[in-house]
C-alpha cells in the first residue's frame, strides 16, 4: 500500500472554488474535487499549528491538557507506527515550527525527512545589519519580522521559494519510488500562511490598484484599516492561494503520470484557516474559533472504494487522519487503542457518519462543540478563566523552555487514561487571550452561516452543553477544566450550567472598538510604551506584577516584548480588560509624576 498526504497550514475553504469560492484562481482544487470525496463538514479539533500536528500524529485532542508543545513520551505516533510496521516514512517540509523547541520531536517521528528554510521569520540567513524595509502597516515588529526581511532577499525566484523546493522533494520521492511498495509520504508546505509573499504570476489573477503602505501580514488583532487596506490584504492571500494551487498541480499531474491512482491514498487537508477581516478580526487565537478557521477543507481518494466527484456529509475532524491513515496500510485499531479519531474508510466510501459531534479548541481558550449543524463555545464561567494547568513531561513552548519562574510551583500529578501509567508533570497554565471576554456563543450554521447572531436557547444549550460534556469526559479531561468551564464532571448538566444568556453582554462588548490612545496619560512610564520598557523598570514591574504576576512569568511577556499595554489590549481582546488598563495608567502616571 501506499499513501500521499499534502498538508497546507492555513487553508481557508471559503476561498477554494469547490467550496463556492468565487474570483480565486485554483483550477488545482477543482481538478482535486472532481477525483476525490470532498467532506463539506470537517473540523479541526486543537489549535494552531503545533497542537494541530499532534493530532494528526496521536488521533487525539491536545487542547485540554496542554499547549503548543512537543510530542510527549507516551504518545502514540502514527508515522512511528508506521516506521515499525515496515512502511517508509518520508516528510518534506517548510514548515519552520519543527525545528523549535515546541515542534522538536514530531519530524524525528519519520523515517527520513526534508526541510526548506525561509517561511515566516524561519531564523535562516546570519545578517547583523538590520534590511531596509518599506512603509507598513503591521504593528508587531520584533525579530520574526526582522529576520523575515532578510530571507526575502534569497527569494527573489519563485524556484528558490521554500514552498517550491518542498513540493520539488515531494515529487523527486515520488519519481524515486513509484514502483515500490510500503510508504507513505508527507508534503507539508507553511503556505498559505501569512505572510502572503508570493510571486508576480499569481498576484496576476488579483490585479488591483493600491499605493498604500506596505501589508501581506497582519498582526492578530481587531480590524481597524480602511476597505482597501483590507481588500489589498486579502487579494495578497488568494495570490499566496493560487501558488498553493499550482503546486497541488504538480502532484495531481505526477500521479496521473506514475498511474498512482491505481493505488495510493490521497489525503489534502490543512491544520486551520483564517480571519482576514471576518467579524471584524485578522488572524486567529484571541477571538473564538469561527468557521473560517476550524471548519476546514479536506479531500479523500482512497483506491479502495474509487469513490470520485462526490460530496460528503458526514462530520469528520482532524483525529481521523491518523486511524484512517494505520487502516490503510492494515494497522488499526489495535497498534494505537488511545486514538480517539476513527478510519475513514467506510465514510469515504459511502459517507457513513462515525461521531455524533466533534470537540475543538485551543489551550485556555473557548471549549467548542459542533454536530454538523450548531455550534457551541464555551467560555469560562468567571472572568479569571481558571483553573488552568499545563500537563506535560515535555516543558517546552513554541520557542523557547519552560522558565525556572513557571516551573517552582510544579507538582507531580497521577496518569490520565491515556498516559500509559506514566505520571506527568502539572504547571500553572497561561492562555493567549481571555475567553470570558467573549462570552459563551451559539450558533446555527444553516440559518447563520456566517456567525453574526448568536442564539439564546435554552433547551438547544443544553443538548450542546451535554454533548460537550461527554466529549471531555470521553477525553479525560483534567478536573480543573470542569471548574473553569463551570460544567459537572460526573453528573448530568442541567440548566444551572447554562451560560449563553447570562454571558450574552460580554459578546456585544466584545465588539466594541479597542481603547482610544489619546484617552491614556503619556509619558516614558505609561501604558504607551513596550512592555519589556515598563518590566525594566522597578516600579513598572511592581505595577504590572500587582494586577497580573502570573501573566508575567509565562510565555506572554516574551512574545509580547515590543507591545504597549495599550496595544496588548487591542491584541488580546480580555487579558487587560478596560477598567484594568485604566488603573494600571493611573498607577504609572503617579511614579511619573
Amino acid at each position: 500500500m501506499k499513501a500521499i498526504m499534502v498538508m497546507f497550514d492555513t487553508l481557508n475553504r471559503r476561498f477554494l472554488p469547490p467550496y463556492g469560492a468565487e474570483g480565486i484562481h485554483a483550477p488545482n482544487f477543482t481538478r482535486l474535487a472532481e477525483r476525490t470525496a470532498m467532506f463539506d463538514t470537517c473540523y479541526a479539533g486543537s489549535m494552531p499549528c503545533m497542537p494541530a500536528r499532534r493530532e494528526l500524529h496521536t488521533g487525539r485532542h491536545n487542547f485540554l491538557h496542554r499547549s503548543w508543545g512537543p510530542l510527549e513520551p507516551f504518545d502514540d505516533s502514527m508515522p512511528q507506527i508506521l516506521r515499525e510496521n515496515g512502511v517508509h516514512t518520508h516528510l518534506v517540509t517548510d514548515h519552520q515550527h519543527y525545528w523549535e523547541d515546541g515542534g522538536a520531536t514530531y519530524h524525528n517521528r519519520y523515517r527520513t525527512f526534508e526541510f526548506f528554510r525561509g517561511q515566516e521569520g524561519d531564523t535562516w540567513k546570519g545578517h547583523v545589519a538590520d534590511p531596509d524595509v518599506p512603509e507598513a502597516i503591521r504593528v508587531r515588529r520584533g525579530e520574526p519580522w526582522r529576520q523575515d526581511w532578510i530571507n526575502r532577499q534569497y527569494l527573489t525566484d519563485e524556484a528558490d521559494h521554500p514552498q517550491t523546493r518542498t513540493f520539488d522533494a515531494g515529487l523527486e520521492f515520488l519519481h524515486t519510488n513509484h514502483a515500490e511498495d510500503d510508504w507513505f509520504l508527507q508534503i507539508e508546505t507553511f503556505d498559505p500562511h501569512e505572510p502572503f509573499f508570493s510571486y508576480a504570476r499569481h498576484k496576476q489573477h488579483y490585479a488591483h490598484a493600491y499605493d498604500g503602505p506596505h501589508f501581506d501580514w497582519p498582526d492578530y488583532k481587531q480590524v481597524s484599516l480602511s476597505g482597501e487596506q483590507i481588500d489589498h490584504a486579502r487579494r495578497g492571500y488568494a495570490a499566496l492561494l493560487s501558488m498553493c494551487d499550482a503546486s497541488l498541480g504538480r502532484v495531481l499531474d505526477t500521479m496521473d503520470a506514475l498511474a498512482l491512482w491505481d493505488d495510493t491514498l490521497l489525503i489534502v487537508c490543512t491544520d486551520h484557516g483564517l480571519l482576514l477581516g471576518e467579524h471584524g478580526w485578522w488572524g486567529k487565537n484571541v477571538q473564538p474559533w469561527y468557521d473560517e478557521t476550524i471548519h476546514t477543507p479536506l479531500f479523500v481518494w482512497d483506491p479502495r472504494s474509487r469513490v470520485r466527484g462526490e460530496r460528503h456529509a458526514s462530520l469528520v475532524q482532524t483525529i481521523d487522519l491518523a486511524p484512517t491513515l494505520l487502516d490503510h496500510f492494515g494497522l488499526a485499531p489495535a497498534p494505537a487503542p488511545d486514538m480517539q479519531g476513527h478510519p475513514l474508510r467506510q465514510t469515504v466510501a459511502d459517507d457513513t457518519p462515525v461521531r455524533e459531534a466533534g470537540l475543538f479548541g485551543a489551550f485556555g481558550g473557548h471549549v467548542s462543540v459542533t454536530d454538523g449543524r450548531y455550534v457551541y463555545m464555551r467560555a469560562g464561567a468567571e472572568q479569571t478563566n481558571r483553573p488552568l494547568y499545563e500537563h506535560t513531561l515535555m516543558p517546552t513552548h513554541m520557542r523557547g523552555r519552560f522558565t525556572p519562574a513557571e516551573l517552582k510551583n510544579a507538582e507531580l500529578v497521577p496518569p490520565f487514561s491515556f498516559t500509559k501509567e506514566v505520571p506527568l508533570v502539572r504547571v500553572p497554565g497561561h492562555a493567549m487571550s481571555n475567553p470570558y471576554a467573549f462570552g459563551t456563543l451559539l450558533y446555527d450554521l444553516e440559518t447563520d452561516p456566517e456567525q453574526q447572531h448568536p442564539l439564546i436557547d435554552d433547551e438547544l444549550e443544553l443538548r450542546m452543553a451535554t454533548l460537550l460534556t461527554d466529549l471531555l469526559r470521553a477525553s479525560d479531561a483534567p478536573r480543573e477544566q470542569y471548574v473553569r468551564l463551570g460544567l459537572p464532571e460526573s453528573d448530568p448538566v442541567t440548566e444551572a450550567h447554562l451560560l449563553a444568556r447570562t454571558q450574552s453582554p460580554r459578546a456585544e462588548a466584545s465588539t466594541a472598538p479597542p481603547p482610544r490612545p489619546e484617552d491614556f496619560p503619556t509619558g516614558p512610564l505609561s501604558v504607551h510604551v513596550p512592555l519589556r520598557d515598563l518590566l525594566a523598570h522597578t516600579e513598572g514591574e511592581r505595577i504590572l506584577r500587582t494586577h497580573f504576576a502570573a501573566l508575567l512569568d509565562g510565555p506572554f511577556a516574551h512574545m509580547a516584548a515590543e507591545l504597549s499595554l495599550l496595544q496588548i489590549a487591542a491584541f488580546a481582546v480580555g487579558l487587560i480588560p478596560r477598567d484594568l488598563l485604566q488603573a494600571i495608567a493611573a498607577e504609572l502616571a503617579a511614579v511619573d509624576a
